[in-house]
């Protein structure tokens, strides 16, 4: 398939062009700059996703477009109109959409307010949560019914900070957050990238909001 990574050498971005490259899809990576060390085979786009005309050339001709995109720098406070309009671009091409968000969009049991909408989640993350939860329930509120869309959210223990290694393993679940026999929730960035490609071919949810951890 033809995979469009934005955000593409961040940490999650680069798990997921590496994945996807080694499973021989056609990967573009969408960034701000290019990589130290680019992956063989890989198309490297360089933009800013506020330019309009950024967005639609990186819709334009692809299969799947992935949003692995933080609001964080220029993108902070802005993110969440990024998203809408990708959604809008990709329903007009027909074009899936996935979104990686955060641990924070997902709800301690059923019903229950998301963690992002409490009082735990740090301070110094609270804004970048509630930023990537807002992308969520537009999704969830008004993408386009045409739309096939799905949105990932890790498990707590995930990022740049504590990479893992890889297992081949992974648990699948919904907008309750996992937890494993000790109650923690934990994925390597490896075996993320995974389960998100193993998504893209698999195709099992549409319109649907995941988690994934151990």
């Amino acid at each position: 398939m033809r995979i469009t990574i934005l955000g593409g050498t961040g940490f999650t971005g680069t798990n997921l062009v590496r994945e996807a490259a080694a499973r021989g899809h056609d990967v573009t990576s969408y960034s701000r700059s290019t990589p130290a060390e680019p992956v063989d085979g890989l198309r490297y786009e360089t933009g800013s996703l506020l330019d309009d005309a950024v967005r639609r050339r990186a819709v334009t001709n692809a299969d799947v477009v992935i949003s692995a995109l933080s609001p964080r720098g220029e993108l902070e406070g802005e993110l969440r109109g990024i998203d809408a309009r990708l959604a809008e671009l990709a329903g007009e091409e027909g074009v899936r959409l996935g979104v990686i968000g955060g641990f924070s969009g997902l709800r301690p049991a059923p019903g229950a307010p998301r963690f992002a909408e409490g009082d735990d989640v740090p301070p110094q993350f609270a804004a970048e949560a509630r930023e990537m939860t807002e992308v969520l329930e537009d999704l969830l509120a008004s993408a386009p019914a045409d739309l096939d869309w799905f949105f990932v959210s890790p498990g707590a223990a995930y990022g740049a900070y504590v990479p893992g290694e890889a297992t081949g393993r992974y648990r699948i679940g919904g907008e309750v957050a996992l937890l494993d026999a000790d109650g923690q929730s934990a994925i390597s960035g490896a075996d993320f990238a995974l389960a998100v490609i193993d998504e893209v071919e698999k195709h099992e949810h549409r319109r649907a909001h995941i988690s994934v951890a151990y």
